[in-house]
């Protein structure tokens, strides 16, 4: 039979919907849901269920911008973590990689994104404000930039140094295990990990251009 030669109106639907997601192709969306035709109407349920719930009741964290079941994530919420220690990245999937590696032990802050004129991402549409409101009202130490090292994160790397250098703080990046062009999320625990335990003075990486 042919993939589009669906037998029913209801499996052509619900293979459309699956198909929607990331790096899900028609062949891999029906296989999906002919399997799940084979569970039990209430676990078919659950699972609906679950994403209806995650849509409605997700927050963002009120302190970081990472996704939070209440006001003030886990991680913000921990008062062992070292609250002088701010560590930026990209999004929620970065925070993740980071506390995989147990290397970090400070907290977090999510832009929710790089800036990225070619995408009509400017520095307004992140949460970079917010990030400077942090180190003016907290007892900040330390900025971390830790975004993937492309191109685009490299702007949104400099344009952050130049808004931020003027406090007393100090500002560094992940040291090159990371190469030129890698994203975080795919990075390998243990060369991330020593990324940021190896992090170095922002300054080094321009040299004398700053």
């Amino acid at each position: 039979m042919n993939i589009n030669e669906y037998p029913s109106k209801l499996l052509e639907n619900a293979v459309s919907e699956f198909a929607k997601l990331p790096g899900v192709g028609k062949k891999t969306a029906l296989r999906l849901v002919l399997h799940m035709l084979k569970w039990a109407t209430e676990d078919v349920e659950r699972f609906g269920h679950s994403f209806i719930t995650l849509k409605n009741e997700i927050k963002r964290c009120k302190v970081c911008h990472n996704i939070s079941d209440s006001e003030t994530c886990e991680i913000c919420s921990n008062t062992s973590r070292d609250r002088a220690v701010v560590c930026v990245v990209e999004n929620i999937r970065d925070v993740m990689s980071i506390e995989s590696t147990h290397q970090f032990n400070g907290l977090y802050h999510v832009l929710g994104g790089l800036i990225s004129p070619m995408d009509g991402i400017g520095p307004g549409d992140l949460t970079i404000n917010n990030l400077i409101e942090r180190i003016s009202n907290e007892e900040v130490k330390e900025v971390i930039l830790a975004l993937s090292t492309n191109m685009e994160g490299e702007t949104t790397n400099f344009y952050i140094f130049r808004k931020i250098k003027g406090f007393n703080i100090q500002i560094s990046t992940i040291a090159r295990g990371v190469g030129f062009g890698d994203e975080l999320e795919y990075t390998d625990e243990i060369t991330l990990g020593r990324s940021i335990k190896n992090r170095m003075p922002f300054e080094k990486t321009f040299g004398d251009t700053l």
